[in-house]
């Protein structure tokens, strides 16, 4: 899915490295949600959970959160690519 010119992007490129940081409230939203259902999937694993607890109360919805952010993050971004600081406007 392509974006359109006149929509507004939620994720920019990030300048140094590949991928995205938040450029809107929808942005952000999306962001602190991802962080916040992350520290709560993390509130779930203690010391007495046993392997398969951790493995489907953290790590497989940690992982299905992640991919999702990623799309949205892809749907609604720039296209990522590899950068190191400030690109000129004719590359």
């Amino acid at each position: 899915m392509e974006m359109q010119k006149n929509e507004k992007l939620w994720f920019k490129r990030k300048r140094y490295g590949w991928g995205w940081t938040p450029a809107s409230w929808q942005g952000w939203l999306i962001t602190a949600l991802y962080v916040g259902l992350v520290v709560g999937f993390t509130l779930t694993v203690d010391e007495s959970s046993s392997p398969t607890d951790v493995a489907f109360t953290f790590l497989l919805p940690v992982l299905l959160l992640t991919v999702a952010f990623i799309r949205i993050a892809y749907q609604k971004g720039e296209r990522p690519r590899w950068q190191w600081g400030k690109q000129s406007e004719d590359a």
